[in-house]
């Protein structure tokens, strides 16, 4: 198969409120949007990159300036066999993963189509409905706190994720667990911790929280290892995952009890089931984090965790906590039970709004594969003229003649 055509897609939307983590206040979402077409199928892929580069080195600028120059002219040349073939093509490139991942997706989402199958039953996805946590800023106050976990698990949620910084942490914890005993919930620092803390996070295992994800260096394992070795509570690594053998080799040093897997931050769909299948294969359970996706990233990210290791509940939440707009048809809902049904129809299974991201784009592009003119040919003498000119290798002169 070969792309025909590709056109980028520039979003910005605000969000319904702040998300405040320790590296960042968002207000709006920017999106890299990609929309792949060949053979009379289409797929579609989201960029998660954000405005700033405090999570990664790449913001939409970057995701656009590498689609742009680089890996659509790379993938418009070559012959895709399979969606991993996408991974191969590009994997020169060193970084840029969320860049890589917008139109591996979404060559993901065409393959599937193509085919007529889902996208979960392409990557090998067991599951027909996936759990469903909810991730939670940072909040002014521990009362706006605990009233916002209360208004989440009224909407059935199974699990909490509460963001947290240096001075805003043990006491967070501590009123979690006074006011809700039984509660699963989980905090997420991005890095905003060293060694030095491990008193801290000695303090926070009191208070049983299920992991504490990526609370030091954004690109360490070593540390982790040891801080590990001090605490009771797992720790998820998300930042410091990038492939396969980052994986395998947090594991083996002992850094990461539970790990965490965004397709946009592994490069990819392929990066992701690799990372997968390294935890399952060590009986490390894995869990979908999210970046506050619009309609399409997030049904990317449901499909990924119908896949049988993804036993814990991701950030995979309602379409509706982010956006007023929508792009997809079928916006995502969380069941009664704390589940979201993961689509059956073909490739992501859902129906993307192309005239409403048309309308609100800021910014488009549009690539079409260049068709090669055929070579030219001399035209073929007549029969007649064929058989009366000399045989190939054989001299004017050796030519038989006729008698008279």
């Amino acid at each position: 198969m070969r792309i025909e055509r590709v056109e980028l897609f520039e979003l910005r939307l605000p969000l319904k409120r702040a998300y405040e983590t320790s590296g960042s206040r968002e207000t709006h979402q920017t999106r890299v949007i990609a929309r792949v077409e060949s053979e009379g199928a289409v797929g579609w892929g989201e960029s998660v990159a954000p405005e700033l580069p405090w999570y990664s080195g790449e913001t939409p600028k970057t995701v656009w300036y590498l689609l742009d120059e680089i890996v659509i002219p790379a993938l418009m040349a070559a012959e895709l066999h399979q969606p991993e073939d996408t991974e191969r093509i590009v994997a020169w490139i060193r970084e840029h993963r969320m860049a890589k991942a917008t139109l591996e997706m979404a060559i993901w989402d065409l393959f599937a189509k193509r085919d007529g199958r889902s996208l979960s039953k392409l990557l090998g996805g067991t599951r027909d409905r996936i759990l469903c946590g909810v991730a939670i800023g940072i909040q002014p106050s521990i009362d706006e706190l605990l009233a916002t976990i209360r208004r989440e698990l009224s909407a059935g949620y199974q699990r909490v994720k509460v963001k947290i910084k240096p001075g805003w942490d043990a006491s967070v914890a501590e009123a979690i667990r006074n006011e809700f005993p039984d509660l699963p919930f989980m905090l997420d620092a991005n890095s905003a911790y060293t060694l030095a803390d491990a008193p801290l996070f000695q303090r926070i295992d009191a208070y049983t929280p299920m992991m504490i994800e990526q609370p030091l260096a954004h690109d360490d394992i070593v540390d982790h290892a040891t801080l590990q070795r001090e605490i009771k509570t797992p720790i998820c690594l998300d930042e410091s995952i990038h492939t396969g053998d980052d994986a395998r080799k947090a594991i083996e040093l002992g850094a990461t009890r539970i790990v965490n897997i965004k397709a946009g931050r592994v490069g990819g769909l392929t990066s992701a089931r690799r990372v997968h299948d390294v935890c399952r294969e060590a009986r490390v359970p894995v869990w979908c984090g999210g970046m506050l996706e619009m309609g399409i990233g997030r049904a990317h990210n449901v499909h990924l965790a119908s896949l049988p290791n993804f036993s814990l509940p991701g950030d995979v939440s309602a379409s509706e906590r982010y956006f007023a707009t929508e792009i997809i048809g079928e916006p995502f809902t969380v069941r009664a039970d704390g589940t979201m049904l993961v689509p059956t129809g073909p490739g992501i299974g859902v129906t993307v709004l192309e005239k409403v991201i048309r309308k609100i784009a800021v910014r488009t592009k549009e690539y079409r594969a260049t068709r090669k003119a055929p070579p030219k040919t001399k035209p073929r003498a007549s029969a007649a003229k064929r058989a009366a000119r000399p045989s190939a290798g054989r001299s004017r002169a050796a030519t038989p003649r006729s008698r008279r």
